[in-house]
């Protein structure tokens, strides 16, 4: 809990059976991650939660493995709605041909997937894509960083929706409206794709569904 302090070096080696180098370089680590501060002769302390870097890969792994899902899910669902079409709309504008490449074959990563975990993979791979051809080199290392909590949500989603395929006329449309260099094109079909997933996100869980080949 944020303010608790945490026992000492010796402690921690009796408790997981480690040297007091491995103690160490643990501390390190979550002090490096914002999320506790140690201090001579006091110890360790977890810091207020608002000094936690939740970007971090790591961090948010385990927010998501302690929150509350649904507080989780909706603070992920308001970062995409401030960030995703203004990306789109940039991608737009601004994508190469190899970018545009990227965002398709992700979206037929998508169309050919057989299973939720394939689909979620493609998901991810095509949202972090549409941020990769925005222009905007700040939003790159931002995507990566968010990419655990993507994939965390959208595992989520797939396990709410009865038929994941109906999802993939709003993919289209975003990739459409890439395709033509249409920004405003671009955010309406992301806004879109948006409050389909708050949608999902409100309803009673599902049982996991099944992703249904589509014919030939």
């Amino acid at each position: 809990m944020p303010g608790s302090l945490l026992p000492n070096e010796a402690e921690w080696c009796d408790v997981y059976g480690v040297s007091r180098t491995a103690v160490r370089e643990a501390i390190k680590m979550l002090a490096a991650k914002g999320l506790i501060v140690s201090r001579p002769k006091i110890g360790s302390r977890v810091r207020p939660r608002e000094a936690w870097n939740l970007l971090d890969r790591d961090i948010l792994a385990w927010y998501w493995a302690a929150a509350d899902q649904h507080h989780f899910l909706r603070n992920v669902q308001q970062m995409r709605e401030i960030l995703e079409p203004e990306a789109a709309a940039l991608a737009a504008l601004n994508h190469t041909d190899s970018q545009l490449t990227a965002i398709e074959s992700a979206y037929m990563g998508m169309v050919e997937s057989t299973n939720t975990a394939d689909w979620n993979v493609n998901d991810v791979k095509f949202h972090l894509a549409i941020l990769g051809a925005a222009g905007n080199e700040l939003l790159i290392p931002l995507g990566f960083l968010i990419e655990s909590a993507l994939g965390n949500m959208f595992e989520y989603t797939a396990s709410h929706n009865d038929e994941l395929r109906a999802a993939l006329p709003l993919h289209e449309a975003i990739l459409s409206a890439i395709r033509r260099r249409s920004p405003t094109a671009a955010r309406r079909a992301v806004r879109a794709l948006l409050a389909d997933t708050s949608a999902v996100i409100g309803r009673p869980r599902k049982s996991r569904p099944e992703i249904r080949k589509r014919s030939a």
